[in-house]
């Protein structure tokens, strides 16, 4: 699997990451033990979690793993902080304080004295930006953390991190949702990461499993979107302004004697500033059919076509 540097870092991952947002949940000690298996033996590097997972139940399986299926050298392991479990449910805290004691936590269940990326998964309103940046550069220094970054951030705030840690630590990556039925970021996010020279992990990269096809005619029953809990998660993707998109994707793949998985897949990979694209697989043969999608090639025709039918709304200031 090609390996793809974050940034103006160092840091390589693979341009294919495994997600674990339904590990220990949704996903069994069993499935995740396969999954973790085949994606490093397809080359695979990039292992992404999340303190929120499972109520860290992802991190603690993934912890569990490392040492027994994959050696913990043999990963780019990334976890995130700033949302916080509470009685009431979860808190966005992007202090000191509050990201520093999750990034110790994260740290016991994941059995390791660091982590390869750490990033603040969501913008917390109620801290300043800079407060946030200098717990990024205490994981670092401290030895934590190798890179840090953020996660769901706009555009200026990532420029505005960019800016402050550019003497020492650095920025290293920003992890965004990115596909052909969300293309958001291309209008600041992504022209802020490549002048600062930010990698960009894009999580969701089918559309919150929209773009597999599987929702063209009816909701499978073992489906996200008919999940207690993940159904809110699909349904954003479900409505008339997808349907175009996720046909063009179907069209393209039938012509091509593909899945509408492998074009989906194939568009995001040729995208200049993508360093990794993160698939969240349930099971293990989901995840067989996204690294079976390696070979895939968009003629100049198709990857057109399918820029054309997904283009984000442009208006001032972005389009005059």
């Amino acid at each position: 699997m090609e390996q793809r540097q974050v940034g103006r870092t160092g840091l390589r991952v693979s341009h294919l990451g495994l997600g674990t947002l339904t590990w220990s949940r949704d996903t069994d000690e069993h499935e995740a033990r396969e999954q973790l298996r085949d994606f490093v033996d397809a080359g695979g590097t990039l292992v992404d979690t999340s303190a929120s997972y499972a109520d860290g139940g992802a991190e603690e399986l993934i912890g569990s793993l490392l040492g027994d299926v994959v050696s913990r050298e043999d990963v780019v392991l990334c976890t995130k902080a700033g949302v916080r479990r509470t009685a009431g449910g979860g808190v966005v805290d992007a202090s000191r304080g509050g990201l520093l004691n999750t990034l110790d936590a994260s740290l016991a269940r994941l059995r390791t004295d660091h982590v390869d990326l750490w990033l603040v998964q969501t913008p917390d309103p109620r801290t300043p930006l800079t407060e946030t940046i200098s717990a990024l550069r205490l994981a670092v220094t401290s030895g934590r953390a190798r890179y840090v970054g953020l996660s769901n951030h706009a555009g200026w705030q990532v420029a505005r991190a960019a800016t402050l840690m550019a003497d020492d630590v650095g920025l290293a990556a920003v992890e965004a949702e990115y596909s052909l039925l969300q293309r958001g970021i291309e209008r600041e996010v992504l022209p802020a990461a490549a002048d600062l020279g930010v990698g960009l992990l894009a999580w969701s990269p089918l559309g919150r499993g929209v773009l597999t096809g599987k929702y063209r005619r009816t909701i499978p029953a073992d489906s996200r979107a008919a999940s207690p809990h993940l159904a809110g998660f699909v349904e954003p993707y479900l409505g008339a302004d997808s349907l175009a998109v996720v046909e063009a994707v179907a069209i393209a793949a039938q012509g091509l004697d593909r899945s509408p998985l492998d074009v989906a897949l194939a568009w995001l990979r040729v995208r200049a500033q993508v360093s990794s694209a993160i698939v969240g697989a349930r099971t293990a043969a989901q995840l067989r059919a996204s690294l079976a999608a390696e070979d895939v090639q968009l003629p100049p025709e198709i990857l057109r076509a399918l820029d054309e039918v997904s283009a984000p709304e442009l208006g001032y200031p972005e389009r005059r």
